[in-house]
């Protein structure tokens, strides 16, 4: 039997059944984007209303950016992410607006925070990527990326990606255009730590950015896609790759004619150089600390001018490295007459070591104590020419030993200060008392603690270099007292917020004390044990040897420069060899020479006067054994050399020497050679009348034959 067709009723249910799911499911999506729409409106809006004003975003604080400057202005360091100043939208030169428009978002004039072009190609990279872990990228606008610059992390999530885009269209909203792009270029990361494009272009080409060129834009604009690898710095030639592609946008967007991009040449710009990164920072790392006592300002970026001076401090570094001994560390500190640090190094290498051993190490000095034992003797009323008595002493126990373990009698205070005597160290210090030679050190800038047992006269008590270069450079002022400064000025934003004042009011001693100091000071480079230091101009110094050659100094100064040295081992192990006299006192000389280079010569307001010569030690005992040593156990007291013996004392030693008329003439130094080596005719144009010269056997050793103090006999 034939099957009856359908009526039409039938055949017209299943397409109406159909049409109404179609028109429900579009019901609901159009209901859907209605309440999405009107969503994201209200998040839109109530964005904008919580947005901060203009002026709030432009002050909202990034990290503080610090540029230290040296004396002559040039950049020695930048820490702290790098903003610049901040440069209003009509101060940007319009290569550099019109760059990075061109690269970073063409459409930017036309959407509205968001571009639906670009929105559309994340869509699609992020379904074709799900899962893969590969970044969402490519569709931020400016807006976007001032959005999540100032407000959001740099983490690539689509829930981030969500709030990205309501706060761009927020602030497009609130702001305009021209506001927008002033944010970003100010705000927006260019790699080598520098914010906005005041920063890099002062990192970069050493400028503001208020004069950059078409090629500098070009280089600037290009870093954003990827600061590390077209950091100019980094990679000069992917820079100027990177460059040649955002002058072809440029050009491609009508920003520029084909002529203005053939004519720009990335490869011409003249980069800002690298700043010193390795003995420069400690002299940063010890000046830096100060500013939290010297200003407030804690947000604005800062300029921080100091006192280095970049010529003197390649010097002092030069001299460090080349006259250390292999294993030997080394420190040396430079204070202008105002107490300027121009030069500072803490060791060979800050890269391998931070550890600043010019103004956080503290050893034993040595000889170069004797400054204040000499300071306190000429206060309490001796001069250079009073009479003590190289004999035997002990005191409490404490026997000192001269290292000719020869004695010499009534000498003058110049002599046994050139010379180092021990004894006449430990007698003045009797005489003066232990405890005003520790006051004088005190006085003088000593901030380390001082014992006052009978030993301290020879530097038992550990210093710091920064501190005994500081008492060498007041001694060199003339008695009036130089503290150690590393920073002149500081400006926020341009603005001058610390000036430093120089205090030259406060007198450690009398000028006249100061002055007979210096002759002394002056005779021991001259003629005693400080030789090694001479640089061909006056000079006044002291060196200073510590048990078994475990730290060597020499300090001085010389037309209006003091400088200090140090070497020796972090362990503090001993090291063959080493004595103030030799490397400290080399390195000293080189750093010097070419530290006052370029300064007039300055006499000093006391004339060089040399011992008598029949004060002179025997030509013989300059070959005494270095004894300019103090043996101190764990708590600083004085004891003997382990396994130490005496060796029988020579003919003429004793507890006094032998009369001049027991004496043999020939044993003595000769006059004649002094006089010659000084410069000195006793006899004005006249030449001297001959001598017999002594043999030359008996002839004092060149310098190099006994090196420091330690070496001559008087130690």
């Amino acid at each position: 039997m034939a099957r009856s067709p359908q009526s039409p009723q039938k055949r017209s249910a299943a397409p109406s059944r159909w049409w109404r799911i179609l028109r429900w499911v579009l019901g609901i999506g159009f209901g859907l984007a209605i309440f999405g729409a009107i969503a994201l409106v209200v998040a839109v809006y109530n964005a904008k209303s919580n947005l901060p004003s203009f002026n709030q975003l432009k002050s909202s604080p990034n990290g503080q950016m610090i540029r230290v400057r040296a004396a002559d202005g040039s950049i020695l360091v930048s820490l702290g992410p790098s903003y610049g100043e901040w440069i209003p939208y009509s101060q940007i030169p319009v290569p550099m607006r019109e760059a990075m428009v061109s690269v970073e978002d063409r459409r930017f004039r036309s959407h509205w925070g968001v571009d639906p072009v670009a929105l559309a190609r994340i869509t699609k990279f992020a379904i074709e990527n799900r899962g893969t872990g590969r970044r969402l990228q490519g569709a931020s606008t400016i807006t976007q990326q001032v959005a999540r610059t100032i407000f959001l992390s740099n983490s690539y999530t689509v829930g981030r990606k969500f709030r990205e885009i309501i706060l761009a269209l927020a602030l497009e909203r609130k702001f305009t255009k021209n506001q927008i792009l002033e944010l970003y270029l100010n705000k927006v990361y260019f790699g080598g730590g520098a914010y906005g494009i005041d920063a890099a272009s002062r990192r970069f080409f050493n400028h503001p950015a208020t004069n950059l060129s078409l090629s500098e834009a070009a280089v600037i604009a290009g870093l954003v896609k990827a600061p590390s690898r077209y950091s100019p710095t980094a990679d000069a030639e992917a820079a100027v790759g990177r460059a040649g592609v955002v002058l072809k946008l440029m050009q491609e967007t009508g920003a520029i004619t084909a002529s203005e991009a053939m004519d720009a040449n990335p490869e011409a710009i003249k980069l800002a150089p690298e700043p010193q990164q390795n003995s420069v920072r400690y002299f940063t790392d010890w000046a830096l600390p100060q500013l939290e006592t010297l200003i407030d300002e804690t947000e604005a970026p800062l300029d921080v001018w100091t006192t280095l001076d970049p010529s003197m401090q390649k010097s002092a570094d030069t001299a460090i490295r080349a006259n250390a001994p292999a294993g030997v560390q080394g420190a040396l500190v430079a204070l202008d007459r105002d107490g300027a640090v121009r030069a500072m190094v803490g060791g060979k290498d800050y890269v391998s070591s931070i550890y600043n051993r010019a103004t956080q190490a503290t050893r034993q000095p040595g000889s170069a104590w004797k400054l204040f034992v000499y300071l306190a003797a000429l206060e309490a009323g001796m001069n250079p020419d009073s009479q003590v008595n190289d004999a035997p002493i002990t005191i409490d126990g404490w026997t000192p030993r001269n290292a000719s373990r020869r004695f010499s009698g009534q000498v003058s205070l110049r002599t046994a200060f050139a010379y180092s005597l021990n004894t006449v160290s430990a007698r003045l210090g009797q005489e003066v008392g232990f405890a005003t030679v520790a006051d004088m050190a005190r006085r003088f800038g000593i901030t380390t603690p001082i014992n006052t047992q009978p030993a301290m006269v020879l530097g038992t008590s550990d210093v710091r270099l920064i501190d005994l270069t500081r008492a060498y450079a007041s001694v060199a002022s003339g008695g009036t007292a130089v503290v150690p400064y590393g920073i002149t000025r500081v400006t926020a934003n341009g603005q001058l917020i610390y000036q430093h004042q120089v205090d030259s009011s406060r007198v450690l001693v009398a000028p006249y004390v100061a002055q007979q100091m210096t002759d002394l000071l002056q005779t021991a480079v001259n003629t005693g044990t400080g030789r090694a230091a001479q640089i061909g101009r006056p000079v006044a110094g002291k060196t200073g040897t510590t048990t078994s050659y475990k730290d060597g100094w020499f300090m001085g100064f010389s037309s209006g420069i003091t400088t200090g040295v140090w070497m020796g081992r972090d362990d503090a192990k001993a090291v063959a060899g080493l004595q103030g006299g030799t490397a400290p006192a080399r390195a000293f000389a080189a750093f010097m020479r070419q530290a006052v280079a370029s300064r007039p010569v300055e006499e000093f307001n006391t004339k060089v006067t040399l011992p008598e010569w029949q004060e002179e030690p025997d030509a013989e005992s300059y070959y005494g054994a270095p004894d300019d040593r103090v043996y101190v156990d764990p708590d600083g007291n004085p004891v003997e050399q382990p396994g130490a013996t005496q060796p029988d004392p020579p003919v003429e030693d004793g507890n006094a020497p032998l009369p001049p008329q027991q004496r043999v003439p020939d044993e003595q130094l000769d006059q004649e050679w002094i006089d010659r080596a000084l410069g000195r005719n006793p006899r004005g144009d006249q030449p001297p009348p001959p001598r017999r010269p002594a043999p030359d056997r008996r002839q004092p050793p060149p310098a190099d034959r006994y090196p420091d103090e330690d070496a001559r006999p008087y130690q």
